[in-house]
């Protein structure tokens, strides 16, 4: 049965740093070092959501960090997801819980507060298609429920007993915006299964000789137990209840629905339901699922898909399941569905011309499907705009290469070529359609007023800087007419379009020293209006520097970092610092992309949770995200020379500041989370660049994710010596300088499971390594408690004061 384990706190050392790891308690929280602490536990920031008619701002409330009591609290783990069964909705972990609510008018500013009652958390917030109401799940002291907000500040129940274990929004607006489609717990389905303590027999798997390989998941069903919870808490039923409550009809009956959605007129559901068998190898998403279309009363028209347990799939990236996929409503029709149909069986290396087909088919659905596209990789989105013009993506995954199609879906089967790119190429990237819901609460493109255009925005990414964009992309093809950019030294990226001709926009304002607020700009002229007044979160941050610097490694290759540094800092008075290095690599298969840098200067940076900026309040230069690429040459892998590419990009970040005058070679360290922990031990293995590294929530043994892991297609047995020679745990005994691990130990990533950090403490303490192990209870991959974030934080400043800050006294 799924359970909750507790935590260890475990210390070793070099016989000559004994002393100084003893003096580390053995058991309880530390708060972090004041100035830290402080900001941590200071008002969060709140979110904004801007109203389908752009009238309206919703501005929510957010809970600070949540308590480890709250994250402790028992959860079931099935299927892949994390759920309280108290609530019988997404654990504490997976919830980002809102506590308060005003709406303002983007015209007047005038505000309304929703007076909700006191200590009300709420999550899955949404506005209705007319803008008029907000829907939000709220929790309740017997679950969750569905509350509605009217601009007038009032609010209702709708519905009880929601269940959201599900990820995903629980409930759905129906386009009409008077009544919602929800998805509630079975009332018919008593109290929860209990496990016996007599097992009734061995857990048998059998493979039967097919080929059946899976990636490393977390938080799979093990046992009959469990796929009797899996059954008892996401079984519901779907419902329809009016926006201000009342009476509710039962639209399906309990079942496993895990996705549900309304057609844009309203007249036709589409469902997806999961099915028995399941599996213990991988999570709820390969289930047996039924795709179905029903009336909006429930009443069955058509099955899109039944398909098996989807336990065959090769690993690569690109391969996905046989028969129909991602079936989706045209947002622009009525009731006319998508879904896209592999030709190549799955499997992206079969030689096929096209690899996917999309396939449309209108109601009332006994009709042959129309082909919409073939298309020659993997499908990736559709955007819709009306009869004449709609946008279809594909991409490759081995050669990160994008395709954009133009098709007219009263022309289906033609399509005509946009643009072809390397979907990782920031400077080359042309932006996207600006998406916005209709009056059914679809998305469509936003065409101009004579619809032969699009409005397209984008980063506009350059070497000086990301500068968001405004401009018209012709449909008939050719070149984009920009309309606005943003001017320096402001990040400033498009919201919303205020009127038809987008010569009025929303957008969210920054700088270095001005945190985001929503800004009305007239293109064109005309002074910028603040709409919001959003407060900066840390203060304290507002006088610490930070530019981006460039250099190149040994091989000519271009590489940039973040190059933060302490408040009041002088580098001609104050010298060289004790400086971290954080990081995270990335694969490409493209050198002249890899090698782009962009100036973050515009950005405006406060550090939240367990982020390493926080060691800038302790004396400590920060060269925060310096480029790690890892590239593939022509035709080969880039993990086959993973080591020596990281020892090139770590030397040339360390030599950048070193050469600046700000980083102190002797007091270099080394960080980062997941796979940057990764990283970091592999760096203390083959480098002696670094006085000490921290490594957070990482996988160190390749062998325990032999299916393939992080950009790696290849399994173990196709690149044993790539997997061996990546594993820092097959060179522990060449980690000679301390490491501190850290891990969450209920850690829900695919692939670093706590005995990662497990087995590699144990092989370092046994070479003699200067090592320390903090386990975090009930933390997942990314920590969130506030005892564990303040833990985190100072045991990551105590490790730097003890093994990189003090500067080394001279031998005699």
């Amino acid at each position: 049965m799924p359970r909750l384990t507790l935590g260890l706190f475990v210390a070793a050392a070099m016989p000559g740093q004994a002393l100084a790891a003893a003096t580390v308690p053995a058991s309880g929280y530390h708060r972090a070092p004041d100035a830290i602490a402080r900001i941590l536990e200071a008002a969060t920031v709140p979110v904004v959501s801007v109203s389908p008619d752009h009238h309206m701002l919703a501005i929510q409330g957010r809970e600070n960090l949540p308590t480890i009591a709250n994250m402790s609290k028992p959860i079931l783990r099935l299927g892949g997801f994390r759920i309280d069964p108290a609530t019988n909705g997404q654990a504490e972990v997976r919830v980002q819980w809102l506590n308060a609510l005003t709406l303002q008018d983007v015209a007047s500013g005038r505000k309304t507060t929703v007076s909700l009652p006191e200590g009300t958390r709420f999550t899955n917030a949404s506005w209705s298609p007319d803008g008029k109401r907000l829907a939000m799940v709220v929790q309740t002291a017997d679950g969750l429920a569905l509350w509605t907000a009217s601009l007038d500040g009032r609010h209702r129940l709708v519905a009880d007993h929601v269940s959201a274990a599900f990820a995903g929004m629980p409930y759905e607006w129906a386009p009409d915006s008077a009544s919602l489609i929800v998805r509630t717990v079975d009332p018919t389905r008593g109290p929860a299964p209990v496990a016996s303590t007599t097992p009734a027999g061995p857990i048998v798997q059998d493979s039967g000789g097919r080929r059946s390989a899976a990636r490393t998941y977390e938080d799979l069903l093990a046992d009959a137990h469990d796929e009797a919870l899996f059954d008892y808490y996401f079984t519901g039923l779907l419902i329809r209840v009016g926006a201000d409550g009342g009476a509710a009809t039962i639209v399906k009956p309990a079942g496993l629905w895990s996705d549900f959605s309304v057609s844009p007129d309203g007249r036709y559901l589409l469902t997806e339901r999961l099915k028995r068998p399941y599996s213990y190898l991988l999570p709820a998403e390969f289930f047996p699922t039924e795709i179905a279309v029903s009336t909006i009363a429930g009443q069955p028209v058509r099955t899109i898909a039944d398909r098996p347990l989807a336990d065959d799939l090769p690993v690569d990236f690109d391969a996905t399941v046989k028969g129909p996929r991602e079936v989706s409503w045209r947002s622009d029709a009525p009731s006319s569905l998508l879904w896209a149909e592999a030709q190549d069986g799955g499997d992206p290396k079969a030689a096929v011309a096209f690899h996917d087909r999309l396939l449309l088919q209108a109601a009332p659905f006994n009709a042959a499907p129309v082909k919409l596209a073939d298309v020659p990789k993997r499908y990736e989105r559709t955007l819709w705009g009306d009869d004449q013009f709609a946008l279809v993506v594909d991409r490759e995954w081995k050669t990160r290469t994008e395709h954009r199609y133009a098709i007219a879906p009263v022309r289906p089967g033609e399509t005509r070529l946009l643009l072809t790119r390397n979907y990782q190429d920031r400077y080359g990237d042309p932006g996207a359609p600006i998406v916005e819901r209709n009056a059914a609460g679809h998305p469509v493109m936003r065409f101009t007023p004579n619809r032969q255009a699009v409005f397209v925005t984008g980063e506009g990414t350059t070497n000086a800087g990301a500068y968001p964009f405004l401009a018209r992309m012709p449909i008939a093809g050719g070149e984009q007419t920009r309309l606005w950019t943003t001017s320096a030294p402001y990040y400033e990226p498009v919201a919303a379009l205020l009127d038809e001709r987008g010569e009025r926009i929303l957008t969210r304002r920054e700088s270095a020293k001005l945190p985001p607020n929503y800004v009305v700009e007239t293109l064109g002229g005309g002074k910028p209006k603040q709409v919001t007044d959003l407060p900066d979160p840390a203060p304290a941050f507002a006088k610490v520097t930070m530019r981006t610097i460039t250099y190149a490694r040994a091989d000519g290759l271009k590489l940039s970092g973040d190059l933060y540094l302490p408040a009041g800092y002088d580098v001609k008075r104050d010298g060289p610092l004790p400086t971290l290095l954080w990081a995270y690599p990335a694969e490409f298969t493209d050198a002249t992309v890899a090698g782009q840098t962009v100036d973050g200067g515009n950005r405006f940076v406060r550090p939240r949770g367990i982020s390493h900026l926080f060691e800038l309040t302790q004396g400590y230069a920060v060269l925060d995200n310096p480029s790690m690429p890892i590239v593939g040459a022509v035709g080969s892998e880039p993990n086959d020379t993973y080591v020596k590419q990281l020892q090139q990009d770590a030397q040339a970040a360390v030599d950048a500041v070193v050469a600046l005058g700000v980083g102190d070679r002797d007091r270099m360290a080394v960080g980062g989370h997941s796979y940057g922990a990764f990283m970091t031990a592999n760096l203390l293995a083959h480098t002696d660049l670094f006085r000490a590294g921290i490594a957070r929530s990482g996988a160190y043994n390749r062998t325990l994710t032999p299916f393939g892991f992080q950009a790696e297609q290849r399994t173990y047995w196709q690149a044993t010596p790539t997997y061996t020679e990546m594993s820092p745990f097959t060179y522990a005994n060449q980690i000679k300088v301390p490491i501190l691990l850290i891990h969450g130990m209920a850690d829900d990533n695919q692939g670093t499971f706590p005995i990662q950090s497990e087995r590699m403490y144990a092989a370092l303490k046994g070479n003699g390594a200067t090592v320390r192990y903090i386990q975090l209870p009930a933390e997942p991959h990314g920590y969130r408690a506030m005892e564990s974030t303040q833990e985190v934080l100072w045991q990551m400043t105590d490790w730097l004061d003890r093994y990189v800050k003090p500067k080394r006294v001279a031998a005699r």
